[in-house]
């Protein structure tokens, strides 16, 4: 094989784990980021969150194949995906299952790494979680609740890695984290809901029906709300809720947008997901700069 075959292959990969679209692991990221600085009082250690940020990475790569090697026989119904590799027959179904089993080899030993017995544990089902959920699509009348689980998964495992157990505020976080998924992936289900109707699949913007808009927001506000009550419980500042604050008012924009139900603007209340993580983010950040890195 010569190199620009090689190249031309590895190019091929590379849309199949979706480097080119870096939403996914931004959205993945944030609630990681969220958790490593809240479990750290401000001030994760560096080798974790590197391990964190990497292999966050390799599992939103590993999802992105999963999720296109289970959905290889209906992308090619919906005008959005039936270019993608896969189901275009420019990669095969052994390269993608191969593709996914060194992803997660490669993510599993970062973990071992770390070399603490609860998150080696935890990585078992969050692969679990990240390789089932395609499936659910076939059954789940809200599919997108499982995503928040699976994208989620790095809150507990965060918290593991930092304090060597996971409290309740851990799970009250990832709970939040659901609620969001379940807002951001509506507006992306709005999107394919045509082609979703006449293939068959389950997603939240068909289950809502006419009530799609009232569910995001509804969802957006407890997202909000669950964070608070975090916030609440760990005594955060006001630089915490300035971040909730910013963030509800990004969520508000995307009402402006999806309201009309035109696909172009749901997409782009999709991506523009990743402002919502950011000032979150940014708020826990500040909080625990302003107390001296105690958060």
């Amino acid at each position: 094989m010569n190199w620009q075959i090689l190249r031309a292959r590895l190019d091929l990969y590379e849309k199949l784990m979706r480097l080119d679209k870096p939403i996914g692991i931004l959205l993945l990221l944030w609630p990681t980021l969220w958790a490593l600085w809240l479990a750290a009082d401000g001030l994760p250690d560096l080798a974790v969150l590197a391990v964190f940020v990497l292999g966050t990475v390799l599992m939103r790569s590993a999802g992105c194949v999963i999720n296109d090697y289970a959905d290889r026989d209906f992308d090619r119904h919906v005008e959005r995906t039936r270019d993608r590799p896969l189901t275009a027959g420019k990669v095969s179904s052994r390269e993608a299952l191969g593709l996914f089993a060194v992803l997660c080899l490669a993510a599993f030993a970062l973990v071992l790494l770390l070399g603490k017995t609860l998150v080696i544990g935890l990585s078992v089902p969050a692969v679990f979680l990240a390789a089932s959920y395609p499936f659910t699509k076939r059954f789940l009348a809200i599919p997108q609740a499982y995503l928040g689980i699976a994208f989620g998964f790095g809150i507990p495992m965060a918290y593991a890695a930092q304090l060597g157990h996971v409290p309740a505020e851990a799970w009250w976080l990832l709970l939040a984290n659901v609620f969001w998924a379940v807002a951001y992936d509506t507006e992306y289900a709005m999107v394919d809901r045509p082609d979703d109707l006449k293939i068959g699949i389950k997603t939240s913007a068909i289950t809502f029906g006419r009530f799609e808009v009232a569910a995001v927001l509804t969802c957006y506000a407890l997202t909000l709300l669950l964070l608070a009550a975090v916030g609440q419980g760990r005594g955060l500042g006001w630089a915490f809720y300035l971040g909730l604050l910013l963030a509800g008012g990004v969520m508000a924009r995307h009402y402006v947008w999806i309201r009309d139900r035109q696909p172009a603007q749901c997409f782009r209340a999709f991506l523009h997901n990743n402002y919502v993580g950011m000032a979150v983010f940014v708020g826990i950040v500040g909080d625990g700069l302003l107390k001296g890195g105690g958060a």
